[in-house]
């Protein structure tokens, strides 16, 4: 939305009398509220696999090893 649409509405909400503006708000929260409901939920399982490539030619033992060798300085 242009800025210019969004100010526009805004100015005709400040006009309108505190009962309107609380009907409006709850309006506007039940469509955002539907919009998220209709938004497909992930889960975290969705990355498993990912970066997998990068780890193929390293050995994890080694890596732990020397992870640990660094904390020692």
């Amino acid at each position: 939305m242009a800025t210019s649409t969004y100010l526009e509405i805004l100015g005709r909400v400040q006009h309108l009398s505190t009962s309107e503006q609380l009907r409006l708000l709850e309006e506007l929260a039940a469509l955002v509220r539907q919009h998220v409901e209709d938004q497909p939920r992930h889960s975290l399982l969705e990355l498993q696999g990912l970066g997998k490539d990068v780890w193929d030619a390293v050995d994890g033992q080694a890596y732990v090893d020397q992870e640990r060798d660094s904390w020692t300085g």
